[in-house]
């Protein structure tokens, strides 16, 4: 169990932009906490621990890693166990969209999206997974999307990807839990993130990024006697 005086060390993949950064916004405010945050790009990456470190009882530090590169990902959970030491949490967040039709949709980009969307997932867990279980404590969420259950045209790479992850948390959780590991699923709807710009889509129609975060940071402050499994979030207007 980790000490209630030690800050807790939160990975978050994906924590440039979007979900993962108001993600590590969300973790940073409520403190205190170690953040690594991991993504590709340095720039906007380095931004969000900029935003993160304004907070008193924040510590960030960026790790520029791609989830799924397997050299990367190891160097980078390399360099966070120096930095911090083990963690506490690890938040997979990592991910890509592409539409397209089953009809037509390219093999290169269907490789592509599961492997930012699940591959990575496998690869960042097995990384920092060893420490979790020798301390046998733990706590692992994976970000996934209502796509995951409910199917959408032109979602050929998408969903099968979300859907997969879905399929691996549920394994993960069965294995994991006997070394006192909870893994939880978040599945939002349609979320407002950088990617929905110029859509032409109205924001308040969509889940503001901050909402999803806040229902993170509350599945960390649970009992380690409690897991939650599976979390759905939908926008109260629509069905996305």
């Amino acid at each position: 169990m980790t000490d209630p005086a030690e800050p807790r060390t939160i990975v978050i993949t994906g924590a440039s932009q979007g979900i993962g950064a108001a993600i590590a916004r969300a973790f940073a405010e409520r403190g205190p906490v170690k953040l690594a945050l991991l993504a590709r790009r340095t720039a906007p990456l380095e931004q969000t621990a900029e935003e993160c470190r304004a907070y008193t009882d924040a510590e960030a530090q960026p790790f520029p890693c791609d989830v799924t590169d397997p050299a990367s990902v190891s160097e980078t959970a390399a360099a966070v166990e120096r930095a911090f030491g083990s963690i506490h949490v690890l938040i997979n967040n990592a991910g890509s969209f592409a539409g397209g039709s089953f009809l037509d949709f390219a093999l290169e980009e269907f490789d592509r999206l599961l492997a930012v969307n699940l591959r990575g997932v496998l690869l960042v867990s097995q990384a920092f997974l060893p420490r979790m279980v020798a301390r046998k404590s733990g706590q692992i969420i994976n970000i996934g999307s209502i796509a995951g259950v409910q199917a959408h045209p032109d979602g050929t790479g998408y969903c099968a990807a979300k859907a997969g992850l879905l399929g691996m948390t549920r394994v993960m959780r069965e294995e994991l839990k006997q070394h006192g590991i909870r893994v939880t699923i978040v599945q939002p709807g349609a979320t407002w993130t950088p990617s929905w710009e110029g859509s032409g889509v109205d924001p308040e129609q969509l889940i503001p990024a901050a909402d999803v975060a806040r229902a993170v940071v509350d599945l960390t402050a649970l009992s380690d006697r409690t897991v939650v499994e599976e979390i759905v979030l939908r926008p109260l207007q629509g069905d996305r």
